[in-house]
């Protein structure tokens, strides 16, 4: 996401990093759900008209804000959002959408049914642009395609689903004063159930790649809130009321007076209510039967809720505090300036500060969110979005190229590409949101499709680097070349100065390019998932491009050029005479023929006696039960003039006890005076030198001399 005009800054970390909202809710319920998943480190783009959400006129203002741009309302449940203003009733405002919409996880909204129906951006129209769109709606009274409610096209906010939903009959002093809940409770559960809701489609399609509609009516959630009033209808057969601060099926429990306030008392279990009685110093009450177990309580409320109401007023909140803290469900009832100056809030860290657009301006104070990963923390909180502020840094990215639609690829190129991809050293990059680039080295890599193109990506769960890849929207995966190994091994390192060493261009989606690679896939992100303890992300593969060269291999721990053996393999192969050997390791050693305890030393091989040889020859050779050998790549050609035969050698493994004539020599036992054979013994100790090195390169040449083709920068070197 570079180059474009005032880039927003982003925030890192969270466990909802990589996930992008767009976020066109209004007032309470849906910028509170948004606002979760914001402060857990989701990317929410908030989409506003032209007059931007109602809540920014709603106010409080502070004095030092005559102008009334800060409305203590939007402040608190927008923080750290950003803000695209669009027109949705202008076809360029519905085109901008949409090209969001390409991009992101999750579109939330809380028009009434039908609104996004009429603009054309249903989601079953979105959808076909973004299979992967969890779309969330919060209405009043959901929508038709979960149920039809006869209430459809009635308006609501939180004070109808609190009256609706069965929260206002169970709440007051009486069955003839209902009340409504101090908090807007039908916004914030309504949208404390739509932010589980989107982790969990979230989940789904990340496992499958297919989004969802997910519904939600306030009237739903404020039931299903009030759940008690339904089993008690259903047991008991009545009709639940309010019961002013007590309980309806427990006592002592609820609001007690104070002699300056109120305090909370909850008992529930026997134990508790002796705990209160001796502190109350009541032992008439402790040894009352009809007052010892939950049911007499109940039956006799009255008289107990009387009786502790009667004690608690002669005490003030604090003296209450000091007896009952800890030795009972207990709690004063604070009011805002209490909770400011309660130790528990400070030790919680459940006061946030979000910063002042203006510098110099105070930082405003907000309830932070509530909840603490161990793992993932939460980033810090910052600040609420001008209207329109980051209209340059989204809309520019939404008149970027759209993702290439299935089949625009030529499949013959990227199955090429592709090709070289599974077998060759990778690096991957991408931009952080700032536009600078990173990179690492990796090698578990393979694609998953070919239509739509796809791409399975592993990163470390302690990658340095883990967050910008989680959360980038694209990324590239270059393909080294076989004299690229110096940038392999510079991206296997933590150095900050990467992309000041390697030459690099941006690609299409702006995301590095490593100048020199043998191929490159961009890719914008498919999908991501957490795998043990690595991150596996899905790239759909979006533009691709190849040079022609070889690619750099990389086994058990050592570089090695892939297919440069090839050609002369072939050429070797037409000439009768060929011996055909194998230098085999096991565990740093190396298997040799011998010839008696004084005798000769030879590499493994067949063809000497001048007749054809070929490779499965080798292997029948020194195949027997329990000694199992394997090749892997063609580690010498050269010719022997004297008797104008040739020789082709190739490293392998092996494992189990060797056939007889041979043993295992460590690497620095070698007896090479006694290998005769002057162009084996070169090559069996260039040999060493680089599996001491961990470095092997092709030797083509003679008995005496010849080039060695390397993995690294340098072209050349002579060995004799």
């Amino acid at each position: 996401m570079t180059g474009r005009d005032g880039a927003a800054p982003q925030r890192t970390g969270g466990i909802l990093a990589g996930v992008r909202v767009l976020d066109l809710t209004r007032m309470l319920s849906g910028p509170y759900c948004t606002m979760m998943l914001c402060d857990h480190g989701a990317e929410v783009v908030k989409i506003e008209g032209a007059e931007g959400d109602t809540s920014r006129t709603n106010g409080p203002y502070r004095d030092d804000d005559p102008a009334r741009e800060w409305a203590g309302y939007f402040i608190s449940l927008n923080r750290g959002k950003k803000s695209v203003r669009l027109d949705l009733k202008s076809p360029e405002g519905r085109d901008a959408l949409v090209a969001l919409v390409r991009d992101a996880d999750v579109l939330v909204e809380n028009f009434r049914p039908g609104v996004m129906e009429r603009l054309g951006l249903s989601y079953e129209a979105l959808a076909r642009v973004n299979p992967r769109l969890v779309y969330a709606a919060i209405r009043g009274f959901g929508d038709p395609r979960s149920g039809k409610s006869p209430y459809n096209d009635w308006p609501s906010y939180d004070v109808v689903a609190q009256a609706m939903g069965g929260l206002m009959s169970i709440t007051g002093p009486d069955a003839a004063s209902p009340l409504k809940s101090g908090p807007g409770v039908g916004d914030v559960f309504s949208g404390m159930m739509m932010s589980f809701a989107i982790v969990a489609a979230i989940r789904h399609a990340e496992l499958t790649g297919e989004g969802q509609f997910i519904d939600l009516a306030m009237y739903d959630a404020v039931l299903s809130l009030c759940e008690r009033i339904v089993y008690q209808q259903d047991i008991e057969g009545l009709t639940p009321v309010p019961v002013g601060n007590g309980h309806p099926l427990l006592a002592p429990f609820g609001l007690f007076p104070a002699s300056d306030g109120w305090v909370s008392i909850g008992v529930v279990d026997d134990e508790f209510w002796r705990r209160l009685t001796k502190a109350m110093s009541r032992p008439d009450l402790a040894a009352d039967e009809g007052l010892a177990d939950k049911t007499g309580r109940r039956e006799n409320a009255e008289r107990v809720n009387a009786a502790v109401a009667e004690w608690t007023g002669r005490h003030t909140k604090a003296e209450l505090t000091a007896i009952l803290g800890g030795l009972l469900p207990y709690g004063p009832v604070n009011d805002a300036a209490d909770i400011l100056a309660d130790p528990h809030v400070a030790a919680r860290a459940m006061i946030a500060e979000l910063a002042h657009p203006e510098p110099g301006a105070r930082p405003w104070r907000v309830a932070a969110n509530p909840v603490h990963f161990q793992k993932t923390p939460a980033p810090p909180p910052a600040g609420p979005p001008r209207l329109g502020a980051d209209n340059d840094y989204y809309l520019s990215a939404s008149t970027e190229p759209a993702e290439a639609p299935h089949g625009a690829l030529d499949q013959r190129a990227l199955r090429d590409v592709l090709g070289q991809f599974m077998t060759g050293v990778t690096v991957i990059t991408a931009l952080e949101a700032d536009g600078t680039p990173r990179g690492f080295t990796a090698n578990s890599f393979t694609s998953v499709s070919l239509d739509p193109p796809l791409v399975l990506v592993c990163v470390a769960g302690n990658a340095a680097s883990r967050h910008v890849f989680c959360s980038a929207r694209n990324f590239a995966i270059n393909i080294l070349a076989d004299d690229q190994k110096d940038i392999s091994g510079l991206f296997a390192t933590k150095r900050p100065d990467k992309f000041e060493i390697a030459p690099w261009r941006a690609g299409s989606s702006g995301v590095p390019l490593l100048e020199g690679a043998l191929a490159f896939l961009e890719c914008s992100r498919h999908s991501r998932m957490e795998a043990g303890d690595h991150v596996i992300l899905i790239g759909r593969v979006t533009a691709i491009g190849r040079s022609d060269g070889r690619p750099l291999g990389y086994y058990r721990g050592r570089y090695f050029t892939l297919g440069v053996e090839e050609p002369l393999v072939d050429a070797v192969a037409r000439r009768s005479g060929t011996v055909v050997g194998a230098i085999y390791e096991r565990e740093g050693a190396i298997l040799l023929e011998t010839s008696g305890e004084h005798g000769a030393v030879t590499v493994p091989s067949v063809g000497r006696d001048g007749g054809q040889s070929r490779l499965d020859d080798l292997a029948r050779c020194y195949g027997q039960p329990g000694f199992e050998t394997a090749i892997d790549f063609v580690y010498a050609v050269y010719e022997d003039k004297p008797t104008g035969s040739f020789a082709i050698y190739y490293r392998g493994r092996a494992s189990g006890e060797p056939p007889a004539g041979t043993r295992f020599f460590a690497l620095d036992d070698i007896p090479f005076d006694r290998i005769h054979d002057p162009a084996m013994r070169s090559m069996l100790q260039r040999y060493c030198d680089e599996a001491r090195q961990g470095e092997f390169a092709v030797y083509m040449g003679d008995e005496t001399e010849g080039i060695v083709k390397p993995t690294g920068p340098d072209h050349k070197r002579r060995v004799i």
